[in-house]
């Protein structure tokens, strides 16, 4: 392992028992600052209740850790947004947000929108088809970012800026007995990109995991792309602006969500090479980008199909606040859906 990236992985490697919720409570008061939990959903009605409920359950109605409990509806075609509003999330369609910009399908972009209609300070990220995880996803991610500089041996210097989650990651069946480092895309494409291109990431273990957290000052600073890319870019950006030790990674435990075929997961990987290739080399674009994938359409017989792949980055949300009220107009709850978040 490259010695930067060694040196990293001991100095910001926390697990979530470092940060209990009471403390993490006492520093937010004494700071001031706002939190906002955001859970991008696209057709996830089975899980999106359940992480919602816990989540206000424990922080919002138990103790007053998160102000703002969202979830951003990218178009879904089943009841997320009704399940997700009634178990307590105040609920945004994506295309609703913001119009005169614009919609794109893609979780980077619903993140990025999440920005123009939450107030946070600090907000984090949850991914909204989990099946094993727990309420401790919260605070684990949270402990970076409101423990003062230089409050404990594991604080820097200087602010952390963003935290990623690690995790074991369930996967039944796997020779390591049951649980694997990473997704196939991360194992395959993200990891080693890491290692051969930014060498001084190679300790970040889940450079694509779902849960993740920043500041708003970061976030509003950076480019989203629009699809599953924007995880590994801001990690990328915010090391490259801010320098490795802006980042810290929390080990969470484990965690299960639901999983995509392979050849969806063909297209999130050409996109995240498709980032790294702009990030590494300012490639420029000489057509959209599509993926060729193969078929049997008969006996002795191949069939293709392409696929586009997303390429369109958002510019850093901040350029795009009204400076009249800080914040964009026109994200409002969906209508029939509003039910807010309650104390």
């Amino acid at each position: 392992m490259d010695r930067r990236a060694e040196a990293w992985l001991r100095r910001r490697t926390s697990h979530w028992r470092d940060w209990p919720a009471d403390r993490l409570l006492g520093w937010k008061q004494d700071q001031g600052v706002r939190i906002s939990v955001v859970i991008p959903a696209r057709d996830e009605e089975a899980t999106v209740g359940d992480v919602v409920g816990a989540v206000r359950d424990e922080y919002v109605l138990g103790m007053p850790l998160v102000d703002e409990l969202v979830v951003m509806d990218s178009d879904s075609a089943d009841a997320t947004a009704r399940v997700a509003a009634s178990a307590g999330a105040a609920v945004y369609r994506c295309r609703d947000v913001a119009p005169e910009l614009g919609s794109y399908p893609g979780k980077g972009e619903a993140l990025w929108k999440s920005l123009l209609v939450t107030t946070g300070d600090v907000i984090v990220f949850m991914d909204a088809d989990l099946t094993t995880w727990g309420s401790h996803f919260v605070t684990g991610l949270l402990g970076p970012l409101l423990c003062p500089p230089g409050a404990e041996d594991r604080a820097p210097a200087g602010p952390t800026l963003l935290v990623k989650a690690c995790y074991d990651r369930a996967a039944g069946g796997t020779p390591d007995g049951g649980t694997i480092g990473g997704g196939r895309v991360t194992e395959l494409v993200a990891r080693p990109m890491l290692n051969l291109w930014w060498p001084q990431l190679a300790g970040v273990a889940q450079p694509l995991s779902g849960e993740w957290a920043g500041r708003r000052a970061l976030l509003e600073s950076l480019p989203f792309p629009v699809g599953y890319g924007v995880e590994i870019a801001v990690v990328i950006d915010a090391a490259q602006r801010h320098g490795a030790d802006a980042i810290a990674q929390v080990d969470l435990g484990e965690r299960a969500h639901s999983h995509q075929s392979d050849a969806d997961l063909a297209v999130m990987a050409a996109e995240l090479m498709l980032v790294a290739e702009q990030r590494r080399f300012g490639a420029e674009l000489a057509r959209e980008p599509e993926l060729v994938q193969f078929f049997r359409a008969g006996e002795g017989a191949l069939g293709t199909r392409s696929r586009a792949v997303p390429y369109v980055e958002r510019p850093p949300a901040g350029t795009v606040l009204l400076e009249s009220t800080g914040r964009i107009s026109g994200g409002q709850p969906s209508g029939s859906v509003q039910l807010g978040v309650s104390r």
